[in-house]
């Protein structure tokens, strides 16, 4: 049987300070039930009103931290995901001030999404294929003292990399006796760049093997997917919109700025649905990067979401 990780068992920071809610044996199976990122601040019922009273010091939760056997600096954690059980709901948000638009939309947007069978239906028509992972995995950090638990690091953390699905191995570094495993952040779907700044964000069962390795030696995470990458969107042709210029941040502002521009025109969306769609769904990627003095950043929309 797994040892078994509850809701309640959580720390708001990285910390290596922080004591172990359990020590495990290299190799074992552990099953954690994770709040969503909002520490259950947001429930299926809540509105938009209530992102005023969202408590940003308890975001994005980390469950843990595990302690595992014979872990020393130096080694490598390597972490098999074997499951992650969405629950039947997620929510998807604007929050003011916070997102890779931020200032372009300064008012609180929420949509409650029910996940109940392979793809959600974010808005009236759109069909977003589930993808489950965490979007934080990570041990404790090489430095001392507290670290927030928004950014992520070598150590991993809040990397919101959506290719981390069941049957991935991940491998950490280890800086901290015992490793200090943790995780939270559960997305149901999620596009590269999670660019609204959440993801399809729900609560979320998961199952991980984790195991020492004293024959690895990384500097940073590294992994490994089970197969060909983003499967369940790669099912029909694409919509791409580029953003060309001497900065990549400026670049993918504005690869996505065409891209909210396109869903508005071809598909009738309103601005701040497609913001939040461009966030759970399209995916952003740097296409070039070697002619100066300007870099391409690409949006990618997959069409087989409509209909």
């Amino acid at each position: 049987m797994s040892v078994h990780i509850g809701r309640d068992q959580y720390a708001l920071a990285w910390d290596r300070a922080t004591p172990p809610v359990v020590m495990v044996a290299s190799g074992e199976v552990i099953e954690v039930d994770a709040l969503d990122a909002s520490c259950g601040q947001i429930t299926a019922d809540s509105n938009v009103a209530d992102l005023a009273n969202l408590d940003f010091e308890r975001v994005d939760q980390v469950h843990g931290p595990i302690a595992i056997a014979g872990a020393e600096p130096g080694d490598t954690l390597q972490v098999d995901l074997l499951d992650f059980q969405p629950g039947n709901w997620g929510w998807t948000a604007a929050i003011p001030g916070f997102g890779l638009l931020a200032d372009e939309f300064p008012d609180p947007a929420l949509r409650i999404t029910r996940l109940d069978g392979p793809r959600a239906e974010f808005l009236p028509g759109v069909r977003v294929p589930l993808a489950p992972f965490c979007g934080v995995l990570g041990v404790a950090p090489p430095k001392p003292g507290p670290h927030s638990t928004i950014p992520p690091d070598v150590f991993g953390g809040n990397m919101d990399t959506r290719h981390l699905t069941a049957g991935t191995t991940l491998f950490l570094p280890v800086f901290a006796p015992g490793a200090l495993f943790s995780l939270g952040d559960g997305h149901a779907a999620q596009g590269d760049g999670e660019v609204c700044g959440t993801a399809i964000e729900t609560p979320m069962r998961v199952e991980v093997r984790l195991t020492v390795r004293k024959d690895l030696h990384l500097t940073g995470p590294e992994f490994q997917t089970a197969g060909p990458l983003a499967t369940s969107t790669n099912t029909g042709p694409w919509y791409a919109t580029d953003g060309i210029g001497a900065d990549l941040m400026e670049a993918a502002r504005d690869a996505v700025r065409r891209m909210i521009d396109y869903l508005g025109r071809v598909h009738g969306l309103a601005a701040v649905d497609a913001y939040l769609l461009c966030s759970i769904a399209c995916d952003l990627k740097i296409s070039e990067i070697v002619d100066v003095p300007n870099w391409i950043v690409t949006a990618y929309c997959p069409l087989a979401i409509f209909g």
